[in-house]
């Protein structure tokens, strides 16, 4: 299971630029004109995790493999989209089939033409945002009445719809995005509100792309994107666009270490990316090591056992008997495997266990 993010926003905005950088590609257009990316672009990033190379010297593997993050760089939205304006009909397919939103939002000035010819982000968030709702209220609306009549027919499965289309409906009536009703559901109707496919529905991140002398700190744009998403309980993120495509141009480690600190940073904005977005899916690491390799899995918070195997192969989670699990600060702290069993460290665990984050397991299993 990977992380899987559509990158949107109104046009130059610095999405392709972002995605090119963070993907280190150049597959997708990045122009100074609207609509330059017209098909969603795909890129796969590792995810950095400094517990990999550690566990890979305890457990003497030949290779790291790391888990990987999907971004997904989508078309360009404007206003009227959701009537079909611009790219509007496949903007909105495109983004249903991700996990999440990173919404760029331009927190720069310069002389790239913003399609709505002036510097607001907190305006464009609202754009799209609106587009957004418009489209899944007709959604919604559309299928409300069919499920209606189904329930009043006795149908359990459309009464339980309803019970989640109702307040999701009431939501975007008053102007809210769905996903404000999610936090209230039971943990019986999450399952039923995912299977709406309701674009408001979707965990956001803003990323607000500023000049590059702001990237340690932001700006006072990007401040009022962080006003704004504290208010109705979103994430949001500096990154510059331009560092990251020059981080992106250099090999050598050390090198990247240099330029960053030369610019007062620490760490990529990738990274800053990846930490929101984990927290914004809830996902959580867990890890196998062996000779071959040490290698990063991620599956979302409270995922069993079985479901964990699962991810490395169908078989796995089929045919679990149990799962031998080491925390990792056991694994590192005594040396491996055999220094964990030995210290009984090494637990075996059974079909109802929750994984932790950083738990290394190694599975049984009998097909």
């Amino acid at each position: 299971m990977g992380f899987n993010c559509g990158i949107v926003g109104l046009p130059n905005v610095g999405k392709s630029t972002l995605f090119n950088a963070l993907t280190s590609t150049a597959a997708a257009q990045a122009a100074n004109y609207p609509f330059c990316t017209i098909e969603p672009n795909v890129g796969r990033v590792a995810v950095p995790d400094d517990r990999l190379e550690k566990l890979c010297t305890v457990g003497k593997s030949a290779k790291i493999i790391p888990t990987q993050l999907e971004f997904v760089d989508i078309a360009g939205l404007v206003r009227g989209a959701s009537k079909g304006e611009g790219l509007g009909n496949q903007f909105l397919a495109n983004i249903r089939e991700v996990d999440a939103i990173v919404h760029v939002l331009r927190c720069f000035e310069g002389e790239v033409t913003h399609v709505e010819n002036s510097i607001d982000p907190v305006r464009d968030a609202e754009i799209v945002e609106t587009e957004l709702m418009l489209a899944d209220l007709e959604s919604l609306e559309k299928r409300f009445d069919a499920a209606a009549k189904k329930a009043k027919g006795g149908d359990k499965e459309a009464k339980a719809l309803m019970d989640v289309m109702e307040p999701a409906l009431l939501a975007l009536r008053d102007g809210k995005p769905a996903r404000t009703v999610a936090g209230k559901l039971s943990a019986e109707q999450k399952p039923v509100f995912k299977q709406l496919a309701l674009l408001t529905g979707k965990p956001v991140l803003y990323a607000c792309n500023v000049e590059e002398s702001a990237a340690a700190d932001g700006n006072a744009l990007s401040a009022k994107v962080a006003a704004r998403a504290k208010a109705e309980g979103a994430v949001s993120v500096v990154i510059s666009a331009a560092i990251e495509a020059e981080v992106a141009q250099l090999q050598d480690e050390a090198e990247k270490a240099e330029f960053l600190s030369s610019l007062g940073l620490t760490e990529t904005g990738l990274t800053r990316v990846i930490r929101a977005g984990y927290a914004l899916l809830d996902l959580i690491t867990f890890f196998t090591v062996g000779p071959k390799e040490t290698r990063a899995w991620t599956v979302r918070r409270g995922a069993r056992a079985p479901e964990a195997a699962g991810v490395i192969h169908t078989d796995f989670e089929r045919g679990f008997i149990r799962s031998e699990t080491i925390a990792y600060d056991d694994f590192i702290a005594h040396g491996g495997e055999a220094g964990a069993r030995d210290s009984g460290k090494l637990r075996s665990e059974g079909k109802e266990y929750a994984v932790q984050d950083g738990d290394v397991l190694h599975f049984r299993f009998n097909v």
